[in-house]
């Protein structure tokens, strides 16, 4: 009979499944959240119901919903990739948990990559809810769902790197008191609610350059007017991207 051995073998668990248990955590922590769920799907739903619904707008024709639908998608995102992960990111900073887990056989790569399948886990949540809804509303998207898809990766990006941008150099308070007036400002400048053509054409064309206008922008044209690849819009968030990504990587403290 051969004798059983139980002997120690401490160890590692592979990276992917690393990878995927701290994304599932970091998804638990953001729908226990109250104030997560406030920005990521209580908000959005109410934008988009209370707009479609009642006149509150001039849209310049055309159905509500349609023009507030692809909006509302790129309001989600903001809200997900940028407010909640600048917030999320500065008071585990804060709190020492980026130190713990740094300490752990998880790298600092890995985290980074659960964080975005975090990030991206809670965003096709909110894609379904929000269609939903706006189906319900009556809205038809037209276009190609792939463009819109890819859209959406480079703004998740964008964001994703503006967001930790500020969390890695500003205190925990000062990051939540900032990601919230940055996501009251592009609410209300980015095209989301309000027609950008609604503004005076100077500064039309400087909003046209945030990422939110870009990103609302770029899904409006594929899912309202039906349009190919918006190669502006696409741009315009690529450059976003490498920029606060690439500064973020050089300029965050983990500590």
């Amino acid at each position: 009979m051969t004798a059983l051995d139980f002997t120690p073998a401490p160890g590692a668990a592979p990276l992917p499944r690393m990878v995927l248990a701290q994304a599932g955590a970091e998804v638990r922590a953001i729908l226990r959240n109250g104030e997560q769920l406030l920005l990521t799907l209580i908000i959005p739903v109410l934008l988009l119901t209370g707009f479609s619904l009642a006149p509150l707008i001039d849209i310049g024709g055309g159905s509500r919903v349609d023009f507030l639908a692809p909006g509302v998608l790129a309001l989600a995102v903001m809200s997900t990739a940028f407010t909640g992960q600048a917030i999320a990111t500065g008071f585990e900073r804060r709190y020492g948990v980026l130190k713990r887990l740094g300490a752990t056989p998880l790298s600092r790569a890995g985290l980074m990559l659960a964080k975005t399948l975090a990030v991206l886990a809670v965003e096709a949540l909110q894609v379904v809810v929000i269609v939903a809804v706006a189906l319900a509303l009556g809205w038809r998207p037209q276009g190609s769902f792939l463009g819109a898809a890819l859209l959406v990766l480079l703004g998740t990006a964008a964001f994703s790197g503006l967001g930790l941008l500020m969390a890695g150099v500003l205190r925990a308070e000062a990051t939540l008191a900032a990601a919230n007036l940055v996501y009251l400002v592009l609410l209300g400048a980015g095209g989301v609610v309000f027609p950008l053509s609604k503004f005076p054409e100077g500064l039309r064309s400087a909003l046209e350059l945030l990422p939110i206008s870009a990103l609302t922008g770029g899904l409006r044209a594929v899912l309202r007017d039906g349009a190919a690849l918006p190669l502006g819009a696409l741009a315009v968030l690529a450059v976003w991207a490498v920029l606060t990504l690439g500064l973020a990587s050089r300029t965050f403290r983990w500590e």
